[in-house]
């Protein structure tokens, strides 16, 4: 009976194993190909990923509170609350704006107008979401596009809460609000996009926006973030007027105490500034980290050699304003400049920078109130164009990867070809930048006004247009 049941059950084997040696086959020969398919699918590195969040948190520190507490502490007591509700608020309102169509304008291709603006494809998000990548300086290299989209949303938030420093006490917090809204459309997202659209490391001979095609390079934002804010911080300074008592009366700053804590603040976010724009976290971000140190801490102590000499003292102001200088100076460089460029590159920005502030802005009688143009918008334009000499090899700069070779080398063009890069890549942010918003001051002015009244400036910002202060008498 046992025998008669083995004998069963091997017929029955048998014939099973001949019914599904088809199915056994296929499925080896589908194994394969699904392994090479989940090969083939990029999948972002965890650590890449962590960076770039972390990143992210730290620009958005810079803004709030860092911007907003340097700012608040170098105007006058009576204006402080109006300073930190308009960096406050337009970080609010830039941010809706991006992720409605700012992030598609500045990162997609625009078409026939590509070389200076992006498209419409991704409005609202359109097409993003947990799936979706973008692809950082190396080739397969991914983050998810949503990490992508988030990061770069808070550069476009902390560029136009810049420049409110340059007519701080004097502007009507409507007239800043319709300002920000229009010039993120119409000069920050264009240039942004001329900048810094490309196809990235797999498609690199994809079409890419203006300055990008110069060969013009720029880490972390000197053009896009300092000299465009920089320049429009000058025109809207001298399109509003000099405060009223400018030269006449003591328009010291209320609070070094946190002017100091803000710039402190500043430097701790810029790295996720300068070292985040690299996109991976590699030798490249540890690059831009270690010259986010050096040019800082150099250009504090330039300053405060310059100004011991001119003036007898080194001054917490001045430190404060060094630090930002050297920060503003290396950003376009961090990831480019060896570290002892970065150092050479501290020590020559702050005798430039007090140059401006100190002679130039007195010399022209216009009232940059927090000196934007002086050190965001000269810093940037010394930093954009030394990032040309200083990314030399033969300098210890990184060199410039040629995407089109095999390897992808990095090299360096030469000293002419790319500082002349540099140079018109610095041009046309000023153009663009200046004469856009000099229209959009226009604009305002005609549909709101810009600035407050003399009786609302003399009681100050705080109370005239938010009917609160920011301190109170015990």
């Amino acid at each position: 009976m046992s025998f008669y049941l083995s004998s069963s059950l091997r017929r029955v084997g048998a014939a099973a194993a001949a019914l599904l040696a088809p199915v056994v086959a296929f499925a080896q020969e589908a194994a394969p190909a699904a392994a090479e398919a989940v090969a083939a699918t990029p999948v972002p590195d965890k650590g890449d990923t962590t960076w770039m969040l972390l990143s992210t948190i730290l620009v958005l520190l810079m803004t709030v509170p860092g911007l907003a507490l340097f700012y608040g502490g170098l105007v006058r007591a009576k204006n402080m609350l109006s300073v930190l509700m308009q960096v406050l608020m337009i970080t609010a309102v830039v941010m809706i704006i991006w992720v409605t169509y700012g992030y598609s304008l500045a990162f997609t291709d625009g078409g026939s107008l590509n070389s200076f603006i992006g498209g419409f494809s991704k409005m609202f998000l359109a097409g993003v979401d947990t799936t979706t990548l973008a692809e950082s300086f190396s080739k397969g290299v991914f983050i998810p596009e949503y990490v992508f989209v988030v990061f770069q949303m808070t550069f476009a938030c902390i560029t136009p809460a810049l420049i409110v420093g340059a007519f701080a006490e004097r502007i009507k917090f409507s007239a800043v609000m319709l300002f920000v809204i229009l010039w993120v459309t119409f000069v920050y997202f264009p240039v942004a996009h001329m900048v810094w659209f490309w196809g990235g490391p797999s498609a690199y001979t994809a079409p890419t926006g203006l300055i990008f095609s110069f060969g013009a390079i720029d880490f972390a934002g000197g053009t896009v973030v300092h000299i465009n804010a920089g320049i429009a911080g000058l025109v809207g300074a001298i399109m509003l007027g000099k405060r009223t008592g400018y030269k006449k009366e003591i328009m010291a700053p209320h609070s070094m105490t946190l002017t100091m804590v803000g710039a402190s603040l500043l430097w701790v976010g810029w790295f996720g500034f300068n070292a985040g724009s690299n996109l991976e976290a590699n030798a490249y971000a540890a690059l831009a980290m270690i010259n986010t140190f050096l040019a800082t801490a150099a250009a504090i102590i330039s300053w405060a050699v310059v100004e011991t000499l001119v003036r007898g003292k080194a001054s917490m102001l001045g430190a404060a304003s060094g630090a930002v200088a050297g920060l503003v100076a290396v950003t376009p460089a961090a990831g480019f400049a060896g570290p002892m460029g970065a150092i050479v590159l501290g020590l020559a920005v702050s005798p430039v920078c007090y140059f401006f502030v100190d002679v130039v802005k007195n010399k022209f009688h216009y009232d940059d109130s927090l000196d934007v143009f002086g050190i965001h918008g000269v810093g940037g334009i010394l930093g954009a164009i030394a990032t040309g000499i200083l990314v030399n090899p033969a300098l210890g700069g990184a060199g410039i990867v040629d995407y089109s070779t095999a390897d992808f080398a990095a090299g360096y063009a030469g000293t002419a070809t790319q500082v002349w890069a540099q140079l018109k890549g610095v041009l046309v942010t000023v153009v663009w930048s200046g004469i856009g918003s000099f229209i959009l001051f226009k604009v305002v002015d005609a549909i709101v006004g810009l600035r407050v009244s003399v009786e609302a400036e003399r009681e100050g910002l705080d109370l005239s247009s938010h009917g609160e202060a920011a301190y109170h008498a015990s």
